[in-house]
C-alpha cells in the first residue's frame, strides 16, 4: 500500500514541467553531426523512451493513492518528452526513428508480467542503464545539440531514481530483511545482465564516446549501489523542494 509523501513529488514534477516550458526546446535548427554508430544507438534508446505508460499508470491507480497515480502520470509525460527530444535530435542529424527494437520489447514484456513492484524493479534496471548511457552521450561527444539533449534527459533520470526508490522501499518494507536483501540482490543480477546486453548492443557507439564495454558495465553497477540500498530500506533523497531525505 502506498504511504504518504507523494504530494511533494507531484509538486516536483509540476515545477519541472513549468521550468521546461519556460526554458523552451533546444535549438534544433543548429543541426547535429552524428556518426552512423551514434545514430543507431540513439534510435534504439528513442524506442525505449517512447511508450504511453498505460500499464504502469493503471497499476499505480490500483495501488490506492491518487497522489501517487498523479505523480506517475507526470513521470510518464517526462519519459515521453525524452522520446520527443530524441526524435527531433535524430531529425536534426537527418536520421529517422525506428519502429521498434527487440531490447525494448523484452523489457516491456517482463515489466508487465506481474504487479507494480515487479514493473518498477524492471523499470529501475532501465533507469540505471539510462543514467550511464546519457552520461556517456553528454560527456563523450563534441556536438553541442547532442550534449544539451543528453544533459536534459540525464537530469530528469537522476530525479526519477529517488521517486521510484521511495515507492519500492515502501513496497518491500513488509518483507523480512533477508527477503528484501534477496530481492535487491536479484535486482543487481538483472541489472548486470541488462548492462552487459546494452554494452554489447551499443558497443561501437560507447567506444566512440570513450567508454569501453567493460567500463560501462562496471560503472553502471557501481553507481547503482545506492539504489539497491534505498530499495532495501535505506535513505531515499527527497524531491528538491521537500528538504531532507525520507
Amino acid at each position: 500500500m502506498i504511504k504518504t509523501g507523494y504530494g511533494a513529488w507531484v509538486r516536483e514534477f509540476e515545477a519541472e514541467r513549468e521550468r521546461r516550458a519556460a526554458l523552451g526546446d533546444p535549438d534544433w535548427g543548429q543541426g547535429a553531426r552524428l556518426s552512423p554508430e551514434i545514430v543507431r544507438s540513439i534510435q534504439k534508446f528513442q524506442v525505449g523512451e517512447d511508450g504511453d505508460g498505460s500499464a504502469l499508470c493503471g497499476k499505480a491507480d490500483r495501488a490506492g493513492d491518487p497522489l501517487y497515480g498523479e505523480a506517475v502520470r507526470l513521470f510518464v509525460a517526462e519519459e515521453q518528452n525524452h522520446a520527443r527530444m530524441l526524435k527531433l535530435l535524430l531529425a536534426a542529424a537527418g536520421a529517422a526513428t525506428l519502429e521498434g527494437h527487440w531490447s525494448d520489447a523484452a523489457f516491456v514484456r517482463v515489466r508487465r508480467l506481474l504487479g507494480l513492484r515487479v514493473e518498477l524493479l524492471v523499470l529501475m534496471v532501465a533507469e540505471a542503464v539510462a543514467l550511464g548511457y546519457y552520461r556517456a552521450l553528454r560527456d563523450g561527444t563534441a556536438d553541442a545539440l547532442v550534449r544539451e539533449v543528453a544533459g536534459r534527459i540525464l537530469a530528469d533520470e537522476e530525479r526519477h531514481v529517488p521517486f521510484h526508490c521511495m515507492r519500492l522501499r515502501e513496497g518491500l518494507a513488509a518483507l523480512p530483511r533477508p527477503a528484501r536483501q534477496a530481492v535487491t540482490a536479484g535486482w543487481c543480477g538483472l541489472l548486470a545482465g541488462a548492462a552487459a546486453l546494452v554494452a554489447v548492443d551499443h558497443g561501437p557507439a560507447l567506444r566512440e564516446l570513450g567508454v569501453g564495454r567493460g567500463a560501462f558495465v562496471a560503472q553502471t553497477l557501481r553507481r547503482s549501489g545506492r539504489m539497491a540500498r534505498a530499495m532495501a530500506g535505506g535513505p531515499v533523497p527527497a524531491p528538491a523542494g521537500a528538504g531532507a531525505q525520507v
